[in-house]
């Protein structure tokens, strides 16, 4: 799948006169992951995200900052407020030579990541701000020319996924292979029993996961704000329950972080019991879905700092999920 240009900050630099900024305004590389984010160090600094080539649309991106606008202006949930360019565009296309990528804006969130300090994010309340998320799509006219695309099983375990195949990553044996291929025919049978009736499947934010959320440790009272809409789709709901638990899949700690997502998530939307008993199934499919990313992004931060030894976890709690029915119960 394409990537990043290594260059990739010619075009944050390119895109700088579009939002009124010296060419040599100084930028400080924030993130590299499926795009590369910047900040704009000024007087009144941006975050600018340069999109990787292919992997969306113009409509899609615009689709994206559609729907982050209108959790934020129309809901409780709090999310970065889209900058425009000096001529109004939501989203400029940065030249470097007989090339372009698409850029976009967004204010800065005071604050870091709540990867940075976990222990300051409330799970309950992210589960409560999830389930008004899912709700808000129930309800919202969705604009003409919306488009984002599915989280489909197709999309995310098939030989051509979205993500990546998670054959590919070198460190599995065969016998850790056999495992996590045992673990896919059942969550691909579930999952399709499932199905994906509207009290199951919606947009969602797909990458719930504690980078994407922001937290102000010197100001607690300011709560989360949800950031990087990029894989922002249709899916299943409780797949953002999975992306919650990202890399921490096997630990105690996901255990607890998922009962209190549970505790904040109901508050506001019900959950029968059908839905609960696939909470296994959807880390899951998570954590198959994570691996395959691992093996077609290499270079991404995160990829580096979790090391190849994810993969093999990944087999292990294939076994887990398959042999343990008290997991995550």
């Amino acid at each position: 799948m394409p990537g990043l240009p290594a260059d990739h900050e010619r075009f944050a630099r390119a895109a700088l006169p579009a939002y009124r900024r010296d060419l040599d305004t100084p930028l400080r590389l924030l993130s590299l992951s499926e795009n590369a984010t910047y900040l704009v160090c000024d007087d009144d600094p941006i975050v600018l995200r340069v999109h990787r080539p292919g992997y969306h649309s113009l409509e899609a991106i615009r689709s994206e900052l559609a729907w982050m606008g209108a959790l934020r202006t129309e809901t409780a949930v709090k999310t970065p407020e889209l900058v425009h360019s000096c001529v109004g565009d939501e989203v400029v296309t940065a030249i470097v030579g007989d090339r372009h990528l698409y850029v976009d804006a967004v204010t800065v969130i005071p604050g870091c990541t709540a990867e940075e300090v976990p222990d300051s994010v409330g799970f309950a309340t992210l589960g409560e701000l999830t389930a008004i998320m899912h709700e808000h799509v129930q309800g919202w006219p969705v604009p003409a020319g919306f488009t984002r695309f599915r989280w489909d099983l197709d999309d995310i375990l098939g030989p051509g996924a979205r993500w990546g195949d998670w054959r590919e990553a070198s460190a599995l044996a065969d016998t850790d292979r056999a495992s996590i291929t045992r673990a896919v025919h059942r969550v691909t049978e579930e999952l399709s029993e499932f199905g994906t009736g509207a009290d199951r499947f919606g947009l969602i934010h797909a990458d719930l996961r504690l980078s994407n959320l922001m937290v102000d440790p010197a100001a607690p009272s300011d709560g989360i704000t949800v950031i990087d809409f990029d894989d922002s789709g249709w899916g299943w709901h409780l797949a953002d329950l999975g992306a919650v638990v990202s890399w921490i899949e096997d630990t105690p700690e996901a255990e607890r972080i998922v009962a209190e997502w549970l505790r904040g998530y109901t508050k506001v939307r019900t959950l029968p019991e059908a839905h609960l008993a696939l909470i296994p199934t959807f880390v899951m499919l998570r954590r198959i879905q994570l691996t395959a990313w691992i093996a077609s992004h290499a270079d991404a931060d995160a990829a580096i700092a979790i090391g190849p030894g994810y993969a093999v976890g990944t087999a292990r709690l294939a076994e887990r999920y398959l042999d343990d029915h008290t997991w995550l119960r």
